[in-house]
């Protein structure tokens, strides 16, 4: 009996990126790309057209974002299996894919094997997390700690547009980046300033550097 084909749902905003994966993920027999997009609206479409059994997904892309993108899977089917892979490695990263949804949390610089590791773990069921993630999480320093209680109160659309404020971008740039208009932006930026206590983008700014948050974006 031929056993079935495990069908994959690749998202990544880089075409270079998902080609990797491709090509990394057809040297198995019994794994398939079915469908390939570089943004969450397009990956929420072709979800529900392609049906795939395991969703591999970028967590920074423009428009709605990855972790929108999850959720709205999840919605529309709540037992979707999305695997994030992704150049952060910071645990509020971790948290909020988890939170919103996805069944897995892997780094883009893991090894090969790590990948069909936790494609295997979630097609069986289980939660699968890169276990040099877990390790940072445990080491954090109590500000950092306190910082992503705080960054906790944020709803996933203003997380977004807070990752893009510590990495420098201005308030066109987001609004660009995130076809939303100038105003919507600003008003995002209101209520993130907000509920972080800080007057100024400036100090949001620097409150992401507590955790080492602007740094890793460059690496986008």
């Amino acid at each position: 009996m031929v056993k079935k084909k495990i069908k994959v749902l690749l998202v990544d905003d880089h075409a270079v990126v998902r080609a990797g994966f491709k090509m990394l993920l057809a040297t198995q027999d019994n794994i398939h790309v079915i469908g390939e997009a570089d943004r969450g609206e397009s990956a929420i479409q072709q979800y529900e057209e392609l049906k795939p059994d395991i969703v591999i997904m970028d967590l920074s892309m423009p428009g709605i974002g990855g972790l929108e993108t999850i959720k709205r899977i999840i919605q529309r089917e709540e037992r979707a299996r999305v695997l994030v892979f992704s150049v952060h490695d910071e645990s509020v990263f971790v948290n909020r894919a988890i939170q919103s949804g996805a069944k897995a949390y892997i780094t883009k610089n893991s090894a090969p094997e790590i990948l069909l590791e936790a494609i295997e773990k979630v097609m069986s069921g289980e939660v699968y997390i890169e276990q040099g993630l877990l390790k940072q999480s445990a080491i954090q320093s109590e500000d950092s700690i306190k910082l992503d209680h705080i960054i906790e109160q944020l709803t996933d659309r203003e997380f977004d547009i807070f990752r893009l404020l510590a990495k420098g971008y201005s308030t066109q740039d987001i609004a660009r980046q995130m076809c939303l208009s100038n105003k919507t932006i600003a008003n995002y930026t209101t209520q993130i300033r907000k509920k972080l206590n800080a007057k100024t983008v400036r100090e949001v700014v620097q409150l992401s550097m507590l955790m080492d948050f602007s740094s890793p974006f460059l690496k986008e």
